[in-house]
């Protein structure tokens, strides 16, 4: 390969097989994937141009504010690690603080922090609220580390509790439910479907999976949250499924309508049609969730008597408390199955003892 030199860049080989390339931006350490962007290409000096546009951006900042913090992080190597999903939802948070992007980093204070996200929510919901201050947390943790910031404003904030009788998010599909959606399902919305819900894929996994994870009629492949490992056999419907998609050429196992890729956006604008159509016929009820189908599968498993452990497995967790967390709906059937039982038993059990007084 010719010699490549881009101001800003460090291009090195390694010395040892396979002698791969490698790219680095020097001030910020960002590695470049030279797999997906080859070096001296095109899409490489516009990776180039994108990580130095960042950099530039930051250094216009003005020193010691939200917005240089903010632009620094996003130019990282801790950011640009990152699931695409992840970094889109990060940025949408960055959107949403530019009005306040020159407020100087020692202004932040707790109340202030509090008054954010409340605006926040107010605004947009309170997930969203939440999600503006975790994510405003974990960028002074990383300007902590660096010096920009002696302390963390966010740290110790909770977040705002759901409102009593509010609904539960993604809550666990009903068998009647998982019937009625498959059996309405056009053909090329059946697999990701069926992905998700026997597998236990993340929407963003199932419609994003590559054909190479798929061979010897097993699954292996990563989660894009966490890069955690996920394995296992293909269940009896995905391999039916497989077998009857419709032919595309795309380089996913999952394709839409026109042999393309599933975008996120376009699978979950065509599945909130279907959804709206069932709900009008009373064929399921209101909060399905594409996400749901994770808890649905946590939570089948744990009435199986499938243990924590085999759970996180399964859906590629990187703990064992993340799996209680999407089964704990199955812990409380059977600990109140089991609780109501020995109830009903100690009642009788007193009523046979009660003597009439005399």
């Amino acid at each position: 390969m010719a010699i490549v030199r881009v101001k800003g860049f460090q291009i090195w080989q390694d010395k040892k097989p396979p002698f791969k390339w490698r790219c680095r931006h020097r001030k910020t350490g960002t590695m470049i994937d030279t797999v997906q962007f080859p070096i001296g290409s095109l899409p490489f000096l516009a990776e180039c141009g994108r990580i130095q546009r960042l950099m530039d951006d930051g250094e216009k900042a003005k020193p010691g504010t939200l917005g240089m913090l903010i632009t620094r992080y996003r130019a990282a190597v801790a950011f640009q690690d990152l699931a695409l999903r992840t970094k889109s939802d990060y940025q949408r948070i960055f959107d949403y603080l530019k009005p306040i992007a020159d407020t100087p980093l020692d202004r932040f204070t707790p109340p202030l922090v509090v008054k954010i996200r409340d605006k926040a929510a107010e605004k947009h919901g309170r997930r969203f609220g939440n999600y503006v201050k975790s994510v405003m947390s974990l960028t002074f943790a990383w300007g902590i580390e660096r010096g920009y910031l002696k302390s963390n404003p966010a740290l110790n904030i909770k977040g705002i509790r759901k409102p009593k009788g509010a609904s539960e998010a993604n809550r666990p599909w009903l068998d009647t439910e998982r019937h009625a959606v498959l059996d309405a399902l056009p053909p090329h919305m059946m697999l990701p479907f069926v992905l998700m819900m026997y597998c236990g894929l993340d929407p963003q996994d199932a419609l994003q999976l590559p054909r190479s994870a798929i061979s010897d009629g097993r699954i292996d492949t990563q989660r894009h949250k966490t890069g955690n490992a996920v394995w296992l056999p293909l269940p009896a419907p995905v391999i039916e499924a497989l077998e009857n998609a419709p032919k595309h050429d795309a380089i996913t196992v999952c394709a839409n309508s026109y042999g393309r890729p599933w975008t996120y956006n376009g699978f979950s604008t065509n599945w909130a049609k279907l959804k709206k159509k069932l709900e009008d016929n009373g064929a399921v009820n209101h909060g399905l969730t594409l996400k749901g189908l994770r808890h649905t599968v946590a939570t089948i498993l744990r009435e199986m008597g499938k243990n924590y452990e085999t759970i996180a497995a399964m859906l590629g967790h990187k703990t064992e408390a993340m799996a209680k967390h999407y089964s704990r709906r199955a812990d409380v059937s059977q600990l109140m199955t089991a609780t109501v039982t020995d109830l009903d038993a100690e009642m009788n059990r007193r009523r046979t003892k009660t003597v009439k007084p005399a």
